[in-house]
């Protein structure tokens, strides 16, 4: 059973991170890495989403929605879609996140893109509905690890639904999270 948080004190100490001249920090609990895992509770994520929208101002921080992001890519390649789920019957993954080194598009690509996007604006990307990326062999850490994400001055933070077992985190209350190239703040 999840407890419950406060959505605008969790956001809050977030924004003083991030907005701090110790950004330091953040690559200091993250092993290196340049990520923070907002997590909250799955029956609180709408919640969340709507204290992102209200606190993180525009001018700095820009909200992306993984859902917006999968449809996009659906209705762009829905021709292609079916003959490509045909051809990768065992591994269907690929059709979101392409073997490395491989050019077609893909679902990953496209979620780079828009941090790339967020990043030449000179804000913080923030991904909200990260439950999306379930089963499309997508995880944080290729996200985290990214080199874009990596060698950013700003960080990535991505809200992040989950439960605390122990000292597991679960994604979704199903999946054991990576926690290693990441500050989680929960």
């Amino acid at each position: 059973m999840s407890r419950s948080l406060n959505p605008e004190y969790t956001i809050s100490q977030i924004k003083r991170i991030v907005e701090s001249n110790e950004r330091s920090e953040i690559r200091l609990n993250a092993n290196g890495g340049n990520s923070i895992l907002l997590v909250c509770p799955p029956e609180q994520e709408f919640e969340f989403i709507e204290k992102l929208t209200e606190l993180m101002p525009q001018e700095t921080y820009r909200i992306i929605d993984i859902n917006e992001i999968l449809i996009s890519f659906v209705e762009t390649y829905k021709s292609d879609l079916a003959e490509m789920f045909h051809l990768l019957k065992g591994s269907v993954h690929q059709i979101f996140k392409a073997p490395e080194g491989e050019t077609g598009p893909d679902l990953f690509k496209h979620l780079l893109s828009a941090i790339k996007q967020t990043y030449s604006e000179q804000k913080t990307p923030i991904l909200i509905h990260s439950g999306a990326l379930y089963g499309s062999g997508i995880d944080n850490i290729h996200l985290m690890e990214n080199e874009l994400v990596m060698k950013s001055k700003l960080p990535l933070i991505i809200l992040y639904p989950a439960t605390q077992e122990g000292d597991r985190l679960m994604f979704l209350n199903t999946r054991p999270a990576s926690k290693y190239r990441c500050m989680i703040v929960k």
